[in-house]
């Protein structure tokens, strides 16, 4: 597995961890429509959360979710209405961003949970 999957799977699994003990229900992870991914979806409370996981070794080439341009959201935005629809959500739904900013081994990681990121 190349270093930024490595990098990238091991950021998901502390964001999953990190949902979990704020009490987050995990409902999917890396779930593809296409081409086109959802890194998490979750439950908090009533409301469906689709989560986009943003891990960064540093912040040499700016903040992590500086990286979610208007193509990612495009993407985002078509794989989120596809499951709604696939899955006949009905309930309140909201897209958050978790950015996380170190490495494995090195120390306590960053970790910034941004909460109803804008994607329209």
């Amino acid at each position: 597995m190349a270093a930024h999957n490595e990098l990238g799977t091991w950021g998901e699994d502390l964001a999953t961890d990190y949902l979990q003990q704020k009490g987050y229900d995990i409902i999917e992870r890396d779930w593809h429509s296409g081409h086109r991914d959802i890194d998490i979806i979750a439950r908090d409370g009533d409301t469906i959360v689709f989560v986009e996981i943003k891990t960064r070794r540093n912040r040499m080439f700016g903040e992590p979710e500086e990286a979610i341009d208007y193509m990612k959201l495009r993407h985002l935005r078509t794989a989120i209405n596809h499951y709604i629809k696939y899955k006949y959500i009905r309930n309140d739904i909201r897209f958050d961003v978790i950015t996380i900013v170190g490495m494995p081994y090195d120390g306590e990681p960053e970790i910034t949970h941004i909460k109803d990121f804008p994607i329209y």
